[in-house]
């Protein structure tokens, strides 16, 4: 049986959306496209457009990003009439979804930098919200994700640029399907499957997912309800299945029911988000006076906040104190975000209580984030018996069973005691089953020596010394200290995440710090270490139950202390806020609470400030020490490694684990736990609670003799591609391209976890690391190739070449130069080794590829030149500032730019980090402007000079 073609599966998915309702229309060009349009929202509206007022229709779509757009298309509209009349419309009807208008069409041609032809369009009300690009069966998902892209780039804001209003793309090869919102930012690891209420995939396009996803009613639901605008990053967002189904069922219980529930979905799969969604449309329903929020902590009060108010602007006015939070009850503020202790503060205090009693009938839904932690007090019992027409319901990635439960002064209590049913479940091996978090690779490292009678040394397994006086002992710490910084970089790919290292209690904290500092000012490492932990008396973690405490910021509130101070404690994180502010020009302090808050958000917004890009490198904390702190509730996706010198079990410790698991890139292919106590048996135990007993496997990675042998499989499967180096150049067409393209990516991906592990070495592979070095090379040509721009588009644009598994900051031009320095005062027998690795690493690093030529040519014609005095670096720098100008006045010439306008967009470029508009760059032109049909490729090729003079003579030159 012959390959399905991609044509055939498109015929069928077209057939399969006219038996669920769309009508079918045909559109060939964007002339076509107004057309229908001008149709659809008149039927849509009742009403009639003459061609006057259907500019001013299309002048209102044309305005905006695709984010503005997604405003737009939700907003009701208003023209005035050629007769004078006010006219109201609206493009979507949001409330009654069902009753908008439903097309199905495809392959419309729009002319763009390139003509392209679209597969399958779906049209609402003569719009394109919703796009499907078509693979065949066979081909990799990730090649119509790229298609879509290369089309952003190339078509979709050409002419009135409607395909900007997509709010849903559909990627398929037949037997898999993903979905993701319009929002170019995001990687394919935010490309989504559709799922069942029991969380099992729905894949096949034909079979289950047009009848689950793209019927009318469906789809039109999930962009008119779930569709989020984040505010501070301006791109959509979509909900995910298991987030679809959890809001549905909440507020179906609202709607129906005075019963309470919990949403149990594990720890990084997106709880904010699902809350925020139902708090909304809770908030809509005219009978709920009120929806609260409730958060166990000042931070995250803070944190959540923010992230309402990044999903909605300006929905939620933070309660910075009970006052201010009784205010918000007896006002209009319909959604309120506060913390447990101010709202028992609230309904205790007589002085507040009085105000809330007139509160006390009213109809409120108050939802609690990470419930585990919050409602195991007096304080649920208090809400209960104060407010008398309420609903609760919690969200937790780690629920409270009999198992897991601890015994307070109200007994032993499970989350199912308190909230009632679980609503929806999405548990760990779920989320790393869809990708949505990580897997962990746990690593257990220590073990100790112990002299027998007969003076002969024995290892000894960390489960048979459990002695505090051995735990605490320097020599162990300072083992541990070395392992740390001997692996660091491994574990970190060359410090391009940070890590997290929580330790048993203050004491233990405090020996770690002093221990690091000193070997830095020793010259043993160049990490950036900080710290923040409570001061109070009870410093010492419960090492009984080897559950986290709620370890808060210390405040103080109102006049008063919060904590019994310790005083040594105290000096000593002092001591280290200011180690802290000399190293990041900060002036934090405990002896201030809000210095001390504004500490604690400096060190939260440093780790997440890591996933900008550019990266600022002299900005970063790489290891952050603590007790309890940033355990829980903290989320900062450069975070890929937890050590542990502390004893966790039960919710502890997946919440701390949980910390290095979120998705980011393909780099970040794991979560890295080093355990430096016998913590086996209690991480079995931990996933076993919270998945099932056979989920061990799903969520730690295998050993490394698995990524061994599988990497010494794909180095055979390379070689029967291509034998040699220098076979690659042999490659016929780009479909042998593409075949080893892949083959390459697959080794680098078990490449890529294989570097992490602390065992890991060449010789114990088949390919030699030099080999490895020189395939990278060539796979880098071909990547080079791809991306120069061409008048045809090539089938390997369209391939992901990962090349975050290449990218090492480490390797600089600052790291060249020493090289080469190195090189010259080299005898010459030596120094032709030292430049075939400065060429080698030339050719291998990204980030370096682009200043090859011009540093080989340094090397090649001054440096032979320089006498015994004269400085390489100096040298250097004037050489480059010379081939900088040259090349600057290159593009000026042969482009005929401005040579002050040229300057001032390549600024722009730099620091806003923002590439020029079209109209910018033809804006630099001096002389004849060019033609319509020269606008797009005129702008095109200026803006890939700009782009390549700035990954030439300005990027990567960081020490």
């Amino acid at each position: 049986m012959s390959k399905q073609s991609e044509q055939v599966l498109e015929e069928q998915v077209i057939a399969r959306l006219q038996k669920l309702g769309y009508k079918p229309v045909t559109i060939r060009d964007e002339k076509d496209l107004l057309a229908n349009l001008k149709i659809q929202l008149e039927k849509h509206n009742k009403i009639e457009f003459t061609p006057h007022e259907f500019d001013k229709v299309l002048n209102i779509l044309n305005k905006g990003s695709v984010f503005e757009k997604a405003k737009t298309l939700r907003e009701k509209q208003h023209i005035i009439r050629d007769n004078g009349e006010n006219l109201y419309f609206e493009f979507l009807d949001t409330e009654s979804w069902c009753q908008n208008q439903f097309q199905v069409t495809n392959q419309i041609t729009i002319e763009g930098t390139y003509k392209t032809r679209y597969d399958v369009t779906i049209l609402i009300n003569g719009l394109p919200l919703c796009q499907i690009e078509l693979k065949r069966r066979g081909l990799e998902l990730k090649e119509a994700f790229n298609q879509i892209n290369r089309y952003h780039r190339h078509s979709y804001a050409s002419n009135s640029a409607l395909f900007q209003y997509v709010q849903v793309f559909v990627i398929s090869n037949g037997v898999n399907t993903k979905y993701y919102a319009n929002n170019r930012k995001q990687s394919f690891n935010q490309t989504f499957y559709w799922t069942d209420k029991e969380n099992k995939r729905i894949t096949n396009i034909l079979n289950g997912f047009s009848e689950e996803f793209l019927e009318p009613c469906n789809l039109s639901k999930l962009i008119c309800k779930y569709i989020v605008l984040n505010e501070t990053h301006k791109v959509l967002m979509v909900l995910r299945p298991y987030q679809f189904y959890a809001v549905e069922a909440l507020v179906q219980l609202v709607k129906e029911t005075n019963k309470n529930g919990y949403v149990w979905y594990t720890t990084g799969s997106g709880k904010t988000l699902t809350s925020f969604k139902a708090s909304q449309i809770l908030t809509k329903i005219p009978e709920i006076k009120k929806v609260v929020f409730v958060v166990d902590r000042k931070d995250l009060d803070y944190q959540t906040t923010k992230e309402f108010n990044s999903f909605s602007k300006g929905s939620i006015d933070g309660t910075d104190n009970t006052r201010a939070l009784v205010k918000q009850f007896e006002d209009d503020t319909k959604l309120i975000v506060t913390t447990i202790q101010k709202l028992n503060t609230a309904i205790s205090k007589k002085h507040y209580s009085d105000k809330m009693e007139k509160l006390k009938d009213e109809k409120m839904v108050f939802i609690f984030d990470e419930c585990h932690r919050s409602q195991f007090g007096e304080t649920h019992g208090r809400i209960k018996k104060f407010f008398n027409n309420i609903q609760l319901f919690g969200f937790t990635g780690t629920p409270i069973f009999k198992d897991n439960a601890v015994k307070n002064a109200l007994g032993k209590r499970t989350t199912k005691e308190l909230f009632g049913d679980c609503l929806h479940k999405y548990v760990i091996t779920d989320a790393i089953r869809d990708e949505n978090v990580l897997k962990f690779a746990v690593e257990y490292i220590g073990r100790y020596r112990e002299k027998e009678e007969s003076r002969t040394e024995v290892d000894i397994e960390v489960e048979n010394i459990d002695v505090q006086e051995i735990m605490d002992s320097s020599m162990r710490l300072e083992k541990i200290s070395d392992y740390i910084i001997q692996n660091h970089n491994r574990k970190t790919h060359n410090k391009d995440f940070s890590a997290m290292f929580c330790v048993s209690s203050v004491k233990s904290l405090i020996k770690y710090y002093d221990i690091l500092k000193r070997k830095k000012e020793q010259g043993e490492h160049n990490l950036n270490i900080a710290t923040i932990f409570s001061y109070g008396v009870n410093e010492d973690d419960a090492e009984a139950n080897g559950l986290l405490e709620n370890d808060e910021v210390p405040v103080v509130a109102e006049g008063q202390t919060a904590y019994a101070v310790d005083t040594h404690s105290r000096d000593k994180l002092e001591s280290y806020i200011q180690d802290y502010n000399k190293t990041f020009n900060t002036d934090f302090t405990t002896k201030d609470s809000e210095k001390f808050y504004l500490y604690y958000n400096d060190l939260s917004k440093k780790l997440k400030d890591r996933e900008k890009d550019p990266e600022n490198p002299d900005n970063r904390i790489d290891i952050l020490l603590v007790v309890n702190m940033f355990l829980t509730g903290f989320d900062a996706k450069k975070v890929n490694t937890l050590y542990v010198d502390k004893n966790l079990k039960h919710h502890g410790l997946i919440q701390a684990f949980s910390r290095t698991n979120r998705i980011l890139n393909d780099k970040k292919s794991q979560g890295n736990i080093v355990v430096f106590r016998n913590l086996k048996a209690a991480t079995d135990e931990a996933i076993t609670l919270f998945s099932n007993k056979e989920a061990i496997e799903e969520i730690i990675v295998k050993p490394y003799e698995d990524y061994v042998a599988k990497f010494n499989q794909q180095f055979e499967d390379l070689l029967k591609i291509v034998p040699t180096i220098d076979s690659v150049n042999d490659l016929e067409s780009e479909e042998d391209e593409l075949k080893f393209v892949q083959a390459f990516r697959e080794l680098m991906r078990t490449r890529n976890v294989l570097i992490t592990f602390s065992d890991f070495e060449w010789k114990d592979l088949k390919m030699y690391e030099q080999e490895f070095e020189d395939y990278k090379s060539k796979y880098l040509d071909l990547y080079d190739k791809t991306t120069q721009v061409k008048e045809k588009v090539s089938i390997l644009e369209d391939i992901d070449f990962e090349l975050d598994l290449i990218h090492r900051d480490e390797i600089n031009v600052t790291y060249i130069l020493q090289l080469v320095i190195k090189l010259k005062g080299q005898k010459a027998s030596k120094q032709e080794e030292t430049k075939k690795q400065i060429l080698a690493l030339l050719g291998s690093e990204v980030n370096l590829r682009s200043k090859r030529e011009l540093i080989e040519k340094f090397i090649n014609e001054n440096l032979p030149r320089l006498g015994e005095e004269d400085d390489v670096t100096e040298e250097f720098e004037k050489y480059w500032d010379v081939e900088q100008k040259a090349a600057f006045n290159k593009i000026i010439t042969t482009e005929s730019l401005s040579h002050e306008k040229t300057e001032v967009v390549i600024e722009n470029y730099l620091f806003a980090e923002k590439k020029p508009l079209r109209d910018e760059l033809l804006g630099l032109i001096v002389g004849a402007k060019p033609t319509l049909l020269e606008r797009k490729p005129r702008s095109e090729r200026i803006m890939h000079k700009i782009a390549s003079y700035v990954d030439t003579f300005v990027s990567g030159f960081r020490g």
